[in-house]
Formats: C-alpha cells, structure tokens, sequence
C-alpha cells in the first residue's frame, strides 16, 4: 500500500537494500525519534591499519627441534583392474627370480659336488717310470680293472654277494683297454677286452697268466705287464673291487640288461630269465662275473663291455640327474669305489664316461688258441692280428676287424 514503511521498503518512492545487501564501508545516520529521510548521509567505514607483527623472538640455544612428520595421505583407490596388474607384475618378476635363481644352485651344486668328489677319490701311484717304457702315443689310453678283492667285505658281506671265501691280495675278473681318440679325431673310442688267462711275460716273473700281475704286485705290476704285452703307454687307471660295485649299482637305482639266454650259476649267486631286466648290486656283479655260457670268459667279456655301457647310459638318465637323493648317493658310491692313478681327476673321468657313452668300437684281443701250460689252461693272442690293432690305436687310426663275436 502507498505510504507503507517497512525496514526493507523504506518510504514510498526509496528503495533501501537490504541489511545483508548494504556496503560494509557505509554506516546510515538516522537522527532517533524520526524515521530515515533523504538528507539522512553516509560516511564510509575508515579501516585501520593492521596492527605490525610482533618481532620473533630468537630460538633458545641448542639443537633445533626437528619438525613433526605429516603421516602421509592415505592412497587413493586405484582403478578397477590396477590392483590385477600389479599382481601379475609381481609373479612375473617372481618367475623370472626363480629361473635365474634355480640353474645357479643347480651349478654351485654340481660344482661343489664335483670338487668334493676329486678330493674323495682314492689315489695310488700305479704309473713308474722304467727302461723300455713305450712312448706317448695319440689320444689317451686307460685301464679299466674289476678287482675280485674281499678287502673290507665281512664273512656275511662275502656270503650274500657270493664272492667265497678271501683269496688274499685279489686277482683281476676284468682288465679293459679304453682308447680315447684325441679331441676332433673321426676315430670312434675303442673298448678291448684282454681275458684275464691271457698268456704273457710279466716283469721279472717269467710268462704267467696276465691277472697273476695284479696278484704278485697289485696295479703297478698289472700297468707295466700291459704296456709292455701291448707296446701301448698308458695314461690313466681306474680299478673297482666287489663291493664298490655292488653299491655303486645300488646308488643307480639298478642296471638293467638283456641276457639273450637264461643264466643259472651258483658259484656266481643268480638266476636270470632272458629278457631285459633290472639288475640291483647283488645280482649285477654276479651276471659280469658268470662264466656259466658256451663259451665262458669270451661271453663273459662281452657281458662285461655291455654292462658298462649299460651302466654309464644310467648314470647319465634324467632318471639319476633329476633326482637330488641321486647326486649325493652315486658320487658318494663312486668315490669310495673306485680307486685311480696319481694324476687322474674328475674332468679326466668325466671325458671318459662322456666317450664311453655313445657307441664305442668294442673287441677282444685277437686270439690264436686256448691251450695248456705249466700255470693252467691260458689264451695265446694272435700276435699278427694283435699287434696290428695295437699300432692302430697308437697312431689313432681305426681299429681293424676282428673276428665276429669277438
């Protein structure tokens, strides 16, 4: 209605804004007993200054006091997925941990096995030096010897494996001549059997039986009676009694051949069907000690070059490597029985176990006849044949055919 007063309207014809509206800087004087009119004036709000700072005060001697560490902000949730990718980034470098990390241990262990094997081998000084010594040839030559010793078996060790009885200082069930060709010759490695009755002089004894050597003057006396019957130098020697055999085929797992023929031989303690089969210690040094075949100790050799292949692919199975127990059982078996020259080492029967595993050329000494003599039935080598294999494999040259079956 015209004539209206209202704080908000004010008189007809004047707008007043607003209390919330008006200008902080402005202050309205009203005279009190009357209502606002237009000669009423405004005078601006005069800001004072701000007061001046007060001066700091020095800090107190001392150390400074280190300020107070903000706790960090909690984190922000990541987006959907994150949280997926980052643990897949975490397997992956778990993965690629574990494949760097397990082929090292693999190594330090096959190493530290290795050197732990070199310092257990039993070692013999079996190599002299003696007028008429044969001289260097190419590659390397060993001896491999099977020694039917009972040294450190017991009465009832003796009888389970069915050696007999103690024989004393032991005689030789198997003497092989191993040529290794020299690294990058075509030659395959050459594996020839000498039977243990072969008909030969031995040093300072007259002609005897050559497994007789080993029993007058053990590993010295058989090396010197080979090299001189053969004209060939030897490099290494490595010998295996009964009952490092036996564990040593135990630790493998077993050996498994194939006899063509059942085999019943008491003497030897086994009763094999034909067929493959796996062998344990027990019965593995009697099938390479039978002579119970048609034609005894030349099957005999032949069991014996096919039982060490035999037992050179098992030991070289994932069957054996991928088996931890394995690494510590076979070295452990292999150091207490085998016994080696004076400068043979690991990576010396490691390089003939690598040799021997693929396909050797295996034979026996060329034989003329099977006759008798003041020491008992021996075998007389063909000398022609023989000692044209013999300069074959000094020269390294391939060894020459001899007669099948042998």
């Amino acid at each position: 209605m015209p004539g209206d007063r209202s704080p908000e309207r004010g008189w007809p014809g004047r707008r007043v804004p607003p209390a919330s509206r008006r200008e902080p800087s402005q202050v309205i004087h009203r005279h009190p007993g009357r209502p606002p009119s237009a000669t009423d004036q405004t005078v601006p709000l005069q800001r004072l200054p701000p007061p001046a700072p007060a001066p700091e005060a020095p800090p107190p001697p001392g150390p400074r006091p280190r300020p107070a560490q903000q706790s960090a902000p909690p984190p922000r949730p990541g987006a959907p997925g994150t949280h997926r990718r980052r643990r897949k980034r975490r397997w992956a470098r778990r993965i690629v941990r574990t494949v760097l990390v397990v082929p090292l241990l693999i190594g330090l262990a096959i190493v530290g096995g290795a050197v732990w094997f070199d310092t257990a081998l039993h070692r013999e000084p079996v190599f002299t030096n003696y007028t008429g010594r044969p001289g260097s040839g190419a590659g390397t030559n060993w001896l491999l010897v099977g020694s039917d010793s009972r040294r450190g078996l017991s009465a009832a060790q003796q009888q389970d494996l069915a050696t007999g009885g103690d024989i004393g200082n032991g005689r030789t069930d198997t003497i092989l001549l191993v040529h290794v060709p020299h690294l990058g010759s075509s030659t395959p490695t050459t594996l020839v059997s000498i039977p243990r009755d072969s008909l030969v002089s031995i040093p300072g004894h007259g002609k005897d039986k050559i497994n007789s050597a080993f029993a007058i003057g053990g590993a010295s006396l058989l090396v010197q009676t080979v090299e001189q019957a053969t004209g060939l130098r030897l490099d290494h020697y490595a010998e295996i009694g009964f009952s490092g055999f036996a564990a040593l085929v135990d630790a493998l797992g077993g050996v498994t051949v194939c006899p063509a023929t059942a085999i019943n031989d008491p003497l030897a303690g086994i009763d094999l069907p034909a067929g493959c089969q796996q062998l344990r210690g027990r019965d593995a040094l009697g099938y390479v000690r039978t002579r119970d075949t048609p034609r005894a100790d030349l099957d005999r050799m032949i069991n014996q070059r096919q039982f060490v292949s035999a037992l050179l692919h098992r030991a070289a199975s994932p069957a054996v490597w991928l088996n931890p127990w394995r690494w510590y059982s076979v070295d452990r078996a292999a150091a207490d029985a085998l016994t080696v020259d004076q400068d043979a080492h690991v990576w010396n029967l490691a390089q003939l176990g690598w040799a021997l595993h693929g396909s050797p050329t295996a034979m026996t000494v060329p034989i003329g006849s099977f006759t008798g003599s003041d020491v008992g039935s021996v075998v007389v080598w063909d000398d022609d044949a023989a000692g044209k294999l013999f300069a074959a494999l000094a020269s390294d040259a391939p060894a020459p055919t001899t007669a099948p079956g042998q």
